[in-house]
């Protein structure tokens, strides 16, 4: 069984992980070492800690303005390249030029942020207004109709041998006029 140095070793499993992510297979060919023994390695690498591998949200922030200013001048397909090869998604890139962009805005952003903020907090209070008084125009409908409901079933009922019969509750001038066409008057 052949040993390896631990500076080789190191430097075969730093290229297995990102940022430049090589295939097993392309270090097989390069290195003649068995495929199984670099995955071993690649395998306990990762379960010794992650933080042996920098994941893109753990850099800092002069190493994301240094990744902004080298894909710059990049086009669309250079950028996908420089992405899988440093272990990226265009779409990180794209919020650290926006951060970066940022960075350089005037103060009084801070001064619309409050105002956003206030005006949020007005718009809640007002929808949680409006849902009050939503509830209560449906709760004063409901009883509206249930009124409504009362007192249709509450009218006496009109019968054959009394046609104009109304209820007591009819207006006086809606029992003269179904009185009077009754009688045979013409209106």
């Amino acid at each position: 069984m052949r040993q390896y140095s631990a500076e080789f070793k190191a430097s075969l499993i730093a290229k297995m992980l990102p940022p430049h992510n090589r295939s097993v297979p392309d270090l097989v060919r390069e290195t003649q070492i068995p495929r199984d023994t670099l995955y071993s390695w690649r395998t306990q690498a990762l379960k010794a800690g992650g933080d042996l591998v920098a994941t893109p949200d753990e850099r800092d922030s002069a190493a994301k303005f240094a990744i902004v200013v080298e894909t710059a001048h990049l086009n669309a397909e250079e950028l996908s390249a420089y992405c899988r090869r440093q272990g990226l998604y265009p779409q990180q890139l794209e919020a650290w030029r926006n951060a970066c962009i940022q960075a350089n805005a005037p103060v009084c952003r801070q001064a619309e942020r409050s105002q956003r903020r206030q005006d949020q907090k007005r718009i809640k209070a007002l929808e949680q207004d409006m849902a009050r008084k939503d509830q209560a125009l449906a709760e004063a409908a409901a009883l509206l109709m249930l009124e409504k409901k009362s007192a249709a079933s509450s009218r006496t009922p009109r019968t054959p041998d009394r046609p104009g019969a109304a209820s007591s509750r009819e207006p006086t001038h809606r029992r003269r006029l179904h009185g009077g066409s009754v009688l045979g008057a013409r209106l």
